[in-house]
C-alpha cells in the first residue's frame, strides 16, 4: 500500500487529468447525447484543431492560450460547414448513415494529415509547459490546472446556453421530438448544424489547452476519443455536469490504476467502470430514461 504522500498527489493529478478528458467529452456529449448523432470524426477533428494550434504557435508566434478564442471560432465554422455540406446531405436524415459518413470523414482527415505532416510527433516549448504549483506535499501541473478551470467554465457556459437561450430551447426541442419541432417552425437542419458547430468549437478550445503539455500527431485524437465516449456514457447522454464528473472519475481511476497496477495496466479500471455503468445504470449518472 503506497503512503498517503503518494496517494494524495495521484488523486489530485487524476482530477486534473479528468478535466482534460472532460474538455474533449463536452462537445461529444452535445453532439452524441443531445442530438443522438454518433460523431466518429471527433478524434480526427481534435487532431486537426491541435495542428491548428501548433502552426499558430510555430508560424505566427501566437501562444496557444491566446489562440483559443480564434481557433474555437474557426473550428466552429468547420463543424457548421461539415454538417451542412457533408454530414447532412449524405446521411439523408438517417442517424445510421451519420455513423458511416463521420467514420469516412475520420479516415479522410487522418490520412490527409499523415500525408501532409508525416507520422512524426510534434511538440512546442512554452515557458509554462512544465510549470508546477506546489500545494503541500503535491506538485500540480499548471497547464492541467488551467485546463481543469476552463473545462468548468465551458461546462457552465454550455449548460446556460442549452437551458436559457432560444438556440438552447430549440436544441432541446429537436432532441426530444424532431417532428414536433418542425411543426412549430424550428429549422431542424440549422439546429443540427449549429449544435454540431458548438460541439466542434469546444475541440478548438481543448486543442489550445492540450498543446502546451501534449504532443500532436495524425493519431493523437485516438488517445482521447475512446475515453471521451466512456465519459459520455458514464456521465449520462447530453449531461454537461455528467461529462465533467465523469471526466474526473475516469481521470482518478486511471491515475490510481497506474499507481497500484503500473502504467501498462492503469487504464483497465476505465474499462471496468464502463462495463459496470452499462450493467447497473445504462442511462449514466445524470442521464434520464427516454
Amino acid at each position: 500500500m503506497p503512503p498517503v504522500e503518494i496517494i494524495l498527489p495521484a488523486l489530485a493529478n487524476g482530477v486534473l487529468t479528468g478535466g482534460v478528458y472532460a474538455l474533449v467529452a463536452l462537445g461529444l456529449t452535445l453532439i452524441y447525447g443531445v442530438l443522438h448523432i454518433i460523431n466518429f470524426a471527433h478524434g480526427s477533428l481534435l487532431m486537426l484543431a491541435m495542428y491548428g494550434a501548433y502552426f499558430a504557435f510555430t508560424w505566427l508566434g501566437i501562444d496557444p492560450y491566446l489562440a483559443l478564442p480564434g481557433l474555437a471560432a474557426l473550428m466552429g465554422a468547420v463543424g457548421y460547414l461539415m454538417h451542412r455540406l457533408v454530414v447532412g446531405p449524405f446521411s439523408h436524415g438517417d442517424d445510421r448513415n451519420v455513423l458511416l459518413v463521420t467514420l469516412g470523414c475520420s479516415v479522410v482527415l487522418d490520412n490527409l494529415a499523415l500525408a501532409l505532416f508525416t507520422g512524426d510527433s510534434r511538440t512546442i516549448e512554452t515557458p509554462y509547459g512544465f510549470a508546477v504549483l506546489e500545494v503541500g506535499p503535491m506538485f500540480l501541473s499548471l497547464p492541467r490546472l488551467v485546463s481543469f478551470a476552463v473545462a468548468i467554465v465551458l461546462c457552465t457556459a454550455l449548460a446556460v446556453l442549452i437551458r436559457h437561450t432560444d438556440l438552447g430551447r430549440a436544441i432541446r426541442a429537436v432532441a426530444r421530438e424532431r417532428t414536433g419541432a418542425r411543426l412549430v417552425g424550428i429549422d431542424v437542419e440549422k439546429v443540427f448544424a449549429a449544435s454540431f458547430a458548438i460541439g466542434i468549437a469546444t475541440l478548438g478550445a481543448a486543442a489550445c489547452l492540450l498543446l502546451p503539455s501534449f504532443y500532436v500527431s495524425p493519431v493523437v485524437g485516438n488517445a482521447f476519443v475512446l475515453v471521451a465516449f466512456t465519459i459520455v456514457v458514464l456521465g449520462g447522454m447530453g449531461s454537461f455536469a455528467g461529462a465533467m464528473l465523469g471526466g474526473v472519475i475516469v481521470g482518478v481511476t486511471e491515475s490510481l490504476g497506474g499507481l497500484f497496477l503500473g502504467e501498462a495496466l492503469g487504464q483497465i479500471g476505465i474499462s471496468l467502470i464502463f462495463i459496470a455503468i452499462l450493467l447497473l445504470r445504462p442511462t449514466g449518472l445524470f442521464g434520464q430514461k427516454a
